[in-house]
């Protein structure tokens, strides 16, 4: 039977999707709409769904949050009777002619499920690395602090801003706030060291106006929703009324490490112009893959992948007598 994923778990799927964040459900309503056999397993945990509001996300004027955005993707792909589980993907491991992908159905249930499925598209996304600030170990999901400047950096243009991060990533993200939204920018390392070099420190302090912090965070004051006052350890204090981190991201990419998938240093998935892996007939999409981290971006991964997976479904698959290169062969 064509089309999406019927009752049980006993059939061979053209696909499992991993995740039911904006990558995902972009994917699942592509390969509802193409007719396939597939299925999302989503432990409900996107990232995207932190996102108060955003107005970087095209034709939404007024702005939408990301809960908005997940729940409208669900309603869409439902109309195409697309079956989403609520439920944690646990392993991957390879047969002949594509994957089992062994999961736990249900939050806490425990119970174990089994599916096989000629590709799979992990879109898995991340976790940020939160800001250790004394008695809030959870300010970047509790939208305390902000973790995107490029999504809502406008909001915030020519108001006192604090960046926190150290080394060169911390550093340049503190050069993209102060040189794109604002001229009032704080570094606050939270006591990790930054020697700047004098060329460095230039650029820094007279070029872009930034000032650095290394002290750590005794204190802090929440006011109406938001962090408005930190204390360092000397007692002095800073008011900032936007705080942005720049820890870095803890890539779900797991799954795919663990069956070869070739990573950069942090853990991102590198894939080709039709995000397959370099796992014959994994492919992957969102912000487990390396490169810009927006909600846009990763409903343009999944787009590229549920095409390539669609026009590779009648083919051989890469393990099968005749199939294709490792990377899937040519489009």
């Amino acid at each position: 039977m064509a089309g999406p994923c019927s009752g049980d778990f006993d059939e061979l799927l053209d696909c499992v999707i991993v995740g039911g964040g904006p990558a995902g459900l972009t994917a699942a309503l592509y390969l509802a709409r193409f007719g396939r056999r597939f299925l999302v397993v989503d432990a409900g945990d996107s990232r995207a769904s932190w996102i108060p509001t955003s107005h970087n996300v095209p034709v939404f004027v007024d702005g939408i949050s990301g809960r908005e955005i997940i729940a409208r993707q669900r309603e869409h792909v439902a109309r195409y009777g697309a079956r989403i589980v609520n439920g944690t993907v646990t392993a991957l491991r390879a047969m002949e002619g594509g994957f089992i992908a062994s999961f736990e159905e249900g939050i806490g249930k425990g119970i174990a499920r089994e599916v096989r499925a000629r590709r799979v598209l992990l879109a898995t996304g991340a976790d940020d690395v939160e800001p250790d600030l004394p008695g809030l170990p959870d300010a970047v999901r509790r939208g305390l602090v902000r973790y995107c400047p490029i999504c809502d950096g406008y909001e915030a243009r020519g108001k006192r801003i604090a960046v926190i991060g150290h080394g060169d990533r911390g550093l340049g993200e503190a050069v993209f706030v102060a040189r794109t939204y604002s001229r009032d920018v704080t570094l606050l390392t939270l006591g990790q060291a930054m020697l700047l070099d004098a060329r460095e420190r230039e650029r820094v302090e007279e070029e872009h106006g930034i000032r650095v912090v290394h002290e750590p965070v005794v204190h802090l004051d929440i006011e109406d929703g938001r962090l408005t006052r930190l204390r360092t350890a000397s007692g002095k204090e800073h008011r900032f009324e936007v705080l942005y981190s720049a820890l870095g991201l803890k890539l779900r990419s797991e799954l795919a490490l663990k069956i070869g998938a070739e990573h950069d240093g942090t853990g991102a998935l590198i894939v080709d112009e039709h995000n397959r892996t370099t796992v014959a007939g994994l492919y992957a999409a969102g912000g487990v893959v390396r490169g810009l981290d927006q909600v846009v971006v990763a409903m343009g991964h999944a787009a590229m992948a549920a095409t390539d997976i669609h026009n590779r479904c009648e083919l051989p698959t890469e393990e099968e007598v005749g199939g294709a290169d490792r990377r899937g062969g040519s489009a």
